[in-house]
């Protein structure tokens, strides 16, 4: 006659928690993974935006430079003339 043995359920449970464990910190992986690439992508499209507002703000000050420029060459001839 065969006892059964008192720990077979407690190592049942154990490896049963191993199991989910695992597959909690896999799913948990695939998430992470799966949010570093869209916020990868996302931060791409914000560095992009960022230097198109940069090229445009510094387009417009220069810009603004030449018409200052302008109007301090004019208003220099008139006051000459």
């Amino acid at each position: 006659m065969v006892l059964p043995n008192p720990l077979c359920p407690l190592g049942a449970a154990k490896i049963a928690g191993l199991q989910a464990t695992v597959l909690l910190l896999l799913s948990l992986l695939i998430k992470a993974r799966i949010q570093i690439k869209t916020f990868s992508a996302l931060g791409l499209v914000l560095l992009l935006l960022q230097t198109l507002v940069f090229l445009a703000a510094g387009g417009g000050l220069g810009l603004a430079a030449l018409a200052a420029l302008t109007y301090g060459l004019k208003r220099r001839q008139a006051v000459t003339t």
